[in-house]
């Protein structure tokens, strides 16, 4: 997902915390593509996941949808009837843009799923007959005190077979391999044109918001909070997607 070119870090300022705000918004999609290794491969693979599992008349949740790749994804790939999307995203200006987008993808790609793209915290958002829910690179800005009860209320509402895409940063146990993921990501962005002061005022601004853990840990959280099958499904540097099965 291509959008307006990310400059927001390319001037020296006071930095202060990353905020979803209109800004953010229009150039997300350039900044998220230059930021996030093997993301479209993600967003195209959670669209085949949902065309492999989704089961007819059940819900699909993209939580922290941002501008709405995965659930563009989903919506492309469901083939089963009757389903319903709910992408929650609690910016309004990233469901905003997000809304324009959708309604640019239902123009041009016909499919009888409905979606209800809405304002809202993942925390509040009541899940039920679910066969898929995304957390694309969400959970890591909640604290992690509210981690397990936000995947155990998931996984209540989940069908049984349902599946989780849980993708995050993390961060490895071992400190010169962590040290190693770090410098090959931060030459990633480099190679996509950001520059070292847009990298290092971008990790200042988010350094106290996004939290990242092991991925033992998530793999632990997942099944304490009642999923019974869960593993690694992608890979690239200190960016991991889980899959986790109910």
């Amino acid at each position: 997902m291509t959008d307006n070119r990310d400059t927001l870090y390319a001037e020296p300022q006071s930095t202060s915390d990353f905020v979803f705000d209109d800004r953010v918004a229009s150039v997300f999609g350039d900044m998220i593509d230059r930021s996030v290794p093997g993301y479209a491969t993600t967003i195209s693979t959670i669209g085949e996941i949902a065309r492999r599992s989704v089961t007819p008349g059940s819900y699909c949740y993209d939580l922290g949808s941002s501008l709405g790749a995965a659930t563009i994804a989903m919506r492309h790939g469901i083939q089963s009837e009757h389903c319903r999307i709910i992408a929650a995203d609690s910016s309004p200006a990233m469901v905003e843009r997000g809304k324009e987008l959708l309604a640019a993808d239902v123009a041009a790609y016909e499919s009888d799923v409905v979606v209800d793209m809405i304002c809202a915290d993942i925390r509040d958002v009541h899940i039920e007959n679910a066969s898929l829910v995304v957390l694309n690179f969400t959970l890591q800005f909640l604290p992690i005190s509210d981690r397990l009860h936000v995947l155990q209320e998931i996984s209540k509402g989940m069908l049984p077979g349902g599946k989780l895409i849980l993708s995050e940063k993390i961060r490895f146990p071992d400190e010169a391999i962590d040290q190693l993921n770090t410098e090959l990501h931060e030459r990633f962005k480099l190679q996509h044109g950001y520059s070292e002061l847009e990298i290092s005022q971008k990790r200042s601004a988010l350094e106290n918001l996004l939290v990242p853990e092991t991925k033992e840990v998530h793999k632990e959280r997942l099944k304490e909070a009642g999923f019974s099958r869960v593993d690694v499904w992608y890979q690239c540097f200190n960016f991991v997607s889980i899959i986790a099965v109910k």
